[in-house]
């Protein structure tokens, strides 16, 4: 894994040892808030924007499908 967005406010969830923070993004549905965060050798700000593009239409397909956000999403590459 080389990226995962954490959500805000839970408690199980925890940002992985060593992980760099990319960015906060925050969910137009509901106002939850991840963080975006990549293994070091791998940060790339570009990256995190595209991950965050990729994330705002998967929190937005959650709501369509009165699904809740994951505490912890893997990241695409």
């Amino acid at each position: 894994m080389k990226a995962v967005a954490i959500k805000k406010g839970q408690t199980r969830e925890k940002e992985p040892a060593g992980f760099q923070e990319m960015g906060t993004l925050r969910c137009d549905g509901c106002g939850d808030e991840f963080v975006i965060c990549h293994q070091p050798a791998f940060a790339n700000k570009w990256s995190a924007d595209q991950q965050a593009r990729w994330l705002e239409r998967v929190l937005a397909e959650e709501h369509e499908g009165d699904k809740k956000h994951a505490d912890r999403i893997e990241l695409p590459d």
